[in-house]
Order: C-alpha cells, then structure tokens, then sequence
C-alpha cells in the first residue's frame, strides 16, 4: 500500500484561528491546493493516483499550535484535531492523520494526546523540530515521549520554519531551501545525543527530509561523539537505525541513494510534502525513489515500509 507520510491539509479557518492568536506567518499555507474543499480534494486524489499513492497521512506542520499561552495552544490544539478527524471520517481511504498537540504545555498535551489517539482514532503525533525554541530532547517532553513509547506510537517531525534560530539563514532568505534541512538535522542530533531512540524503544520516530544532512554527516558523528558529547549513549548511526525517515528530497538521486546506505532502505518511507511538491513534482518524488534505488528496495521504501509501521497492508 502506497502511504505518503508527508503531506499537509489546512483550512483557512484554522489560519486565521491561528493569526487571530498572533501568528504572523501563515501566508505561505494559503492558496496551496491544500485545503479541504471537494474541489482541492477532487484534484489531489486525482494526483496521488497518478502517483500511484492510496493514502495520505496528514499533518498541520509547521502549523502547529504550539502557543506560550496556554488557551491558545488548547483552542488551536482542538479545532485541528477536530478538522482532521472530520477530513479522515469522510475519506478513510485516502487520509489517516497526525494529531497536532498543545505544546508547550504537556499535561494538556497528554491530555489532548488521549483523545486524538483514543477517540479520533489518529495515528500518532505531529511536532516540529523545536518547540518555541526549545528542543524536542528537552526533559520537559518526556512524559510526551513516554506515553507514546507505552502506546508504541508514531512521532512525526517537521521543521518549524524559525530559521534554526539564526539570522544568517533567516535574513538571507534561505528559510525553507537551507533553513528546514538544517532543522531536521539538528533536531534528530538532538535526540540521538540524549538517547532518545534508545530510551524509548517503542516510540517509531520519523523525521523530515531524509533527516537533514544526516546521511552525510552520520561517520563524522561516529567518530567524533565521544570526544564532543561523551555522555552519548550510543554511536549517532546506531541511535539514527531506530528510526525512520521520509524520503522528501527534491528528486535528487544522490541524496535518496545516501539515505539508503546511511539509514538502510527499510528505514524509509514515502513522502512528497504536498501542496509544495504537486504535479510533476510529487509524481518525481515516486519515480526519484526507483530512480535512486534497486527495485527491491524502492518496492520496500514505496509500498512496504510505512504500511507495515502503521499496521496497514
């Protein structure tokens, strides 16, 4: 089964519920295709077909309602989980979906966590590499992490599009090209360095975009974590193959291929990031897979790998 486990819906509804509690930044959601009206959702089953793609898992990154106040994130929190699950309801063939959670505060989040996954039948969570600044490998998190470890849940990570809190990449307009890759990269280091994937064994973690520069940087951490952060509890590599990574790329072939030999083609799973890969793009972003890898492995990576992480085949 052909499982795209990165794809967006937003609603203008929840933008300007969003905008109305002081997000400045939602414009580049807006006008995508991405929405939920019968017209948007006529033309992008038309194009996952094309594709080949059956289902579609949703998230609302970097659209996440993670608000320093507290009413905000619930309020936010709950329209789009309620949104989601209408969405899913209507079409459980073609949409499974992330829960959004109401971070920074975790026992509403664990609270919201429960119902997501318990009444709206969601399929795990949604966050973004950092949480109003502070990162996913924060102490904070942990009862987050342990309840989706006691669930054997999924945690799926996107950048949050704050520039990886630098100004050399947010004033040099690199925001999403260089900005959201190095995002990825940070936040997976992050929760290799702190023993993330081995404390909680059960929790499947998939991180964005092939991890970042990960694949590339994976040796370089191997043989320097234990002079660097001699605290790490295991090598950066074995930490990175319990997780997973979706295989948003561009359609650049040398990068896939790297994945594959970093991670190993079992850690991959499809994703296009719809709305901003459509047409021909997220069409590539199928044929770059086989393109890129043997046509066992690219078999694993597009129709076996996320079926079998989420229970579906």
């Amino acid at each position: 089964m052909r499982i795209d486990v990165h794809a967006h819906l937003w609603t203008d509804e929840y933008l300007d519920l969003l905008d109305s509690f002081g997000r400045d930044d939602t414009g580049t959601q807006r006008d995508t295709g991405a929405g939920a009206t019968p017209g948007e959702l006529e033309a992008r089953f038309a194009l996952n077909d094309s594709a080949g793609i059956a289902h579609q898992v949703l998230s609302v990154s970097p659209q996440v309602p993670h608000f320093a106040e507290r009413r905000h994130a619930v309020t936010a929190a709950r329209f789009a989980n309620d949104l989601y699950a209408d969405v899913v309801a209507a079409h459980p063939e073609r949409f499974s979906a992330f829960a959004a959670l109401p971070l920074p505060h975790v026992d509403d989040a664990l609270v919201e966590l429960t119902r997501a996954l318990d009444d709206l039948g969601m399929v795990g969570v949604a966050v973004t590499t950092d949480v109003l600044g502070t990162t996913l490998a924060d102490p904070a998190f942990a009862p987050v992490l342990a309840e989706l470890d006691r669930r054997g849940s999924v945690l799926y990570v996107h950048p949050s599009g704050h520039d990886a809190d630098t100004p050399l990449i947010g004033e040099h307009r690199m925001r999403w090209m260089v900005g959201a890759p190095m995002e990825d990269t940070i936040a997976v280091m992050h929760m290799i360095l702190a023993g993330v994937p081995a404390a909680y064994p059960r929790l499947r973690i998939i991180n964005s975009h092939l991890g970042g520069a990960l694949p590339m940087l994976l040796q370089r951490a191997d043989n320097q974590y234990q002079w660097e952060s001699p605290g790490t509890p295991e090598k950066p590599s074995v930490a990175a193959r319990r997780m997973w990574f979706d295989t948003v790329s561009h359609g650049h072939v040398p990068a896939l291929r790297a994945a594959a030999e970093s991670f190993g083609a079992d850690r991959l799973v499809l994703g296009t990031d719809f709305p901003y890969q459509s047409g021909d793009l997220l069409r590539r972003a199928v044929t770059s897979v086989q393109d890129a890898l043997s046509a066992d492995d690219a078999a694993a990576v597009l129709d076996r790998n996320a079926a079998e992480l989420f229970g579906r085949h």
